[in-house]
């Protein structure tokens, strides 16, 4: 099996807390048998279950059936480019469905947490609005690997859902892909459905695709009849009807789907239900929304408490809305996405604003969606338990950005206010797609919100046009990998299906005698046995040379694009190899010497940083290379010099005390609850291997280190820099390279001790004092200047003309700074009772300019502010300020003279 594990939150149910469990499957079919339905709303019972005890009824009967049960992978895979967020349950399994990696147990079941919101899949729209589409939502999944088909999925879905939870058979129907015929017939057979509700329908309802390419399959869907009677008829299944409504999907998975669009079947048969929870839950529930389940009521009543408003009518859409953004929200950030301005973060910007606008039809005009996360807490913090683990930086995350945005909605709502009014007077009901796109980039409304609010005035939106000038612009919001690369996928596809693989031997030697297996292209050279490490976990793939009697290739890069797929990438020197030939493949082992030390430096400063600022930092990225590492981890802030200081200093003082580093191999299940730490990106089988320098720092990990702590030599950090909003990034170099940047720190010391005349000691008291003496000679120079200017008060005023009866300054007042400038206008104010004054100065190639008008002449309509705006447009710049005083600028002081010779001409139009 190999899924993802987020962090230490594992959660790996293999004995689930007896308070999140139902009774086994038979003692829950005796206590459900005596469940009666009302006749009130349909499906609805007595005592109806929790939502915590169908999610548990589900777990425990698969377990009956001998599934193992395993945790949700993280709402997103950095591994996985084709997609933004996990979709569907099926998606952490995807290189089992394509062969490219073993599964560790034949039969799996979970709930894995999805979200939808964004390419193929996307619910958006439709949240708050109908009663069973959610941005997030768990989907409850069993599943063969290479084990069970149809007859047994289809049999277990009857039985738990009839036996076990007691839904009326007579209210089920079962739909079927309309060349299914074996699917049909194990309905008919092997259940006592009513055959008149076994439809058959087409590709758009009952054959799944998690995308445009990778694993799919004919899928039969079961729908529950949600009307009065429960008369639902054939044409009311798969018809979009609130009434009749999928509750379970058993996707049959034998395709791989190409990137030509091409079905090619796959080494095994597999099995990949999803049952969504949260509308099971509502059909336990009897309730005719999902929202009005103990799912989301817990989250709407305490939205009533905050908001003082009855969930009814557009306010209930609104706190339907906020329910289920704060669910994603919450799930999201603590799976390690934070908000930001592209890719997933900027999609959860976009929901965290878009619950914060419909807050505000609640009358919630100051952030509140923090005051939600306890009442989340409450109702997932034990299925998913790193929403608790990781609340601070949750709510640091939401506060943060909601307070944020508020700020700019403030503004923003102003100005689409006015737009709005402008709209209105010229008869137009449209908003541009330029006009939604400005207030998009300047004050931060998705198009969707823009359209929002439109709606409240009678327009509609542009949104082809703004997504042109989105387009234009910065292309942001664009899906994170969309695979283009159609031609590896193949490839893979290709190697999978004939059951090529080769293994790493790489771990202990950077030599290797082996046999070539594949040679694609003349670039790509795949070997049975390989010393080469392929990129993963941040650390770059090997480079070397493999050679034979024929040839000899040299590789620049080793990559893995698929489990058991090591790939061999450069170009043939001489010759070349043919399949089965016996090849030396030898590895650059100084370079790997060099990746070692920094892969462990990495481990030790993960744990340092954690040591020195907070236990809530998380990786959020990293990349090991020869010569230096890269570490990406979620904080809201800049770390300051000291802290910069503490940790690496910590880090020298651990790699000195030399510790061995041991690695060993342990079952995942021991690493949840434990001090181990382990990575949101990574893939992990049952046994994982357990990197552990010193006791202190242990971390899952596949890539290669020192044997002790100490052969990473001396450690220094070079850099720290925000990557985006919430991430930060810190640089640092070890070994020789460490050894080269304090030497050549050393070096720029002792020039600079010489160049100053003191020894190194004395270079801060030295520079301290040269820095002193030069504010003192700054501010004596300014002075002269002043003096200077004022000087020629006299000579500026029998230099003033007269224009149509105005007195007029225009003053060139040379290289003076705007303070110099100030002193001047001070001076020549009193002595000019009626009168306008401009003074202009070239300031280090900078244009300063000042104007004043007498009170007279402003009460004449003469404009200080508009006047020197003018004039400063002619040096290239702009200002203004109040009719009797103001102040501009310019980026080309050169061209002072020419602006001031221009005033005349200016007061005279």
């Amino acid at each position: 099996m190999v899924f993802h594990l987020a962090g230490q939150r594992g959660h790996v149910t293999d004995k689930i807390p007896t308070r999140f469990l139902m009774p086994a499957s038979s003692q829950a079919k005796n206590l459900l048998a005596t469940r009666r339905f009302s006749r009130k709303v349909p499906g609805v019972m007595t005592e109806p279950l929790t939502a915590s005890q169908i999610r548990s009824s589900f777990l425990e009967f698969f377990r009956s059936k001998q599934h193992e049960i395993v945790p949700s992978s993280p709402v997103f895979l950095p591994a996985d480019k084709t997609l933004m967020f996990v979709n569907a349950g099926m998606v952490p399994f995807k290189d089992i469905f394509l062969g490219a990696s073993d599964p560790e147990h034949n039969r799996v079941a979970d709930t894995q947490k999805c979200i939808r919101v964004s390419g193929k899949h996307n619910d958006l729209e439709e949240v708050g609005v109908d009663t069973y589409h959610h941005t997030f939502f768990e989907m409850l999944g069993n599943w063969s690997f290479g084990d069970y088909y149809k007859k047994e999925a289809i049999t277990w879905a009857w039985e738990f859902l009839t036996e076990v939870l007691g839904l009326p058979k007579d209210r089920l129907w079962a739909s079927v892909f309309r060349d299914d015929d074996e699917a049909e017939e194990l309905w008919k057979s092997c259940t006592d459905i009513d055959h008149s509700h076994i439809i058959r329908c087409d590709e758009k309802d009952n054959f799944w695709e998690m995308g445009d390419t990778g694993p799919c399959g004919p899928c039969s869907e079961i729908h529950f009849d949600g009307t009065p009677e429960g008369n639902a008829t054939a044409e009311m299944v798969n018809a979009d009807l609130p009434e009749v409504i999928e509750i379970w999907n058993l996707v049959f998975i034998q395709y791989n789907r190409r990137a030509d669009q091409s079905l090619e079947e796959l080494p095994a048969k597999h099995v990949d239900t999803g049952m969504g929870f949260e509308r099971l839950v509502a059909v336990m529930q009897g309730k005719a929304s999902n929202y009005d389940t103990d799912v989301f009521m817990p989250l709407i009543d305490k939205v009533c408490e905050i908001s003082g408003k009855p969930y009814e009518g557009d306010y209930a859409v609104a706190m339907r809305v906020i329910a289920d953004h704060i669910r994603t929200l919450t799930i999201a950030i603590s799976d390690g996405v934070l908000p930001s301005n592209e890719g997933r973060g900027y999609v959860l910007r976009r929901l965290l604003r878009r619950a914060a606008l419909y807050g505000r039809k609640l009358g919630l005009e100051e952030p509140f969606m923090v005051q939600l996360l306890p009442v989340l807490h409450e109702s997932l913090g034990e299925v998913f338990p790193e929403i608790v683990e990781r609340k601070n930086v949750v709510q640091r995350e939401i506060q943060s950005e909601e307070e944020g945005f508020v700020r700019n909605l403030h503004r923003g709502t102003l100005i689409f206010d006015k737009l709005v009014e402008s709209l209105e007077a010229g008869g137009n009901t449209e908003i541009s797609g330029q006009q939604a796109f400005d207030l998009y980039s300047t004050y931060g409304f998705p198009v969707d919100m823009t359209r929002l609010m439109a709606a409240d005035h009678g327009l509609s939106v542009d949104e082809g046009g703004f997504d042109n000038a989105l387009a234009e612009d910065k292309e942001r919001n664009r899906a994170i990998g969309k695979t283009s690369d159609g031609d590896v996928a193949d490839l893979v596809a290709d190697l999978v299906s004939r059951n090529i693989k080769s293994t790493f031997v790489g771990y202990e030697n950077t030599s290797h005698q082996s046999e070539v297996i594949e040679v694609v292209g003349n670039s790509q050279v795949l070997l049975a046995e390989t010393p080469f490490y392929a990129e993963s976990g941040g650390q770059v793939g090997d480079k070397g040379v493999i050679k034979s009697e024929n040839g000899e290739f040299t590789v620049t890069d080793t990559q893995k694009p698929a489990d058991g797929i090591l790939l061999h990438i450069g170009s043939f020197t001489s010759g070349t190899f043919a399949p089965g030939e016996v090849v030396s493949a030898e590895v650059d082992s100084d370079r790997r010497n060099n990746l070692a030390r920094h892969h462990s430096a990495t481990h030790v400063m993960n744990f340092a940083l954690r040591e020195v600022v907070s236990k809530d930092i998380r990786q959020a990225g990293s990349m090991v290379a020869p010569d230096r590492l890269r570490f990406d981890f979620t904080w809201h802030e800049a770390l300051k010099p000291e802290q910069l200081d503490a940790i690496e200093r910590m880090v020298n003082h651990y790699l000195m005390r030399n510790d061995r580093v041991e690695i060993r191999e342990i079952p995942l299940k021991e690493v949840h609850g434990s001090d181990i730490v382990a990575v949101f990106d990574e893939k992990y089988g049952d046994l994982v291997r357990v990197v552990d320098i010193g006791g202190y720092s242990k971390e899952l990990c596949g890539g290669t280190h020192v044997a002790r702590a100490g052969d990473v030599g001396a450690f220094r950090i070079v850099a720290e820099s925000s990557v985006s909003a919430g991430v930060r990034r810190l640089e640092a170099v070890c070994g020789e390279q460490a050894t080269e940047m304090t030497l050549s720190e050393h070096g720029l010391v002792k020039q600079l001790a010489a160049s100053l005349s003191a020894t190194p000691d004395e270079i801060p008291g030295r520079i301290a004092s040269i820095l002193k003496q030069n504010k003192v000679l700054e501010k004596e120079l300014k002075q002269q200047e002043a003096k200077s200017a004022l000087s020629a008060v006299d000579d500026i005023l029998k230099a003033a003309q007269e224009i149509d009866g105005v007195n007029l300054i225009a003053y060139d007042a040379g290289d003076s700074s705007m303070e110099v400038l100030r002193g001047l206008l001070d001076a020549l104010r009193p002595k000019v009772s009626s009168g306008v004054i401009v003074l202009g100065g070239n300031a280090g190639g900078k244009a300063c300019l000042l104007a004043s008008v007498s009170d007279d002449l402003v009460a004449d309509g003469v404009h200080a502010g508009q006047l020197v705006g003018q004039v400063a447009k002619i040096c290239g710049g702009g200002g203004g300020g109040q009719p009797g005083k103001a102040q501009a600028g310019g980026k080309d002081g050169s061209k002072v003279p020419e602006a001031i010779a221009q005033v005349a001409s200016l007061v005279r139009g």
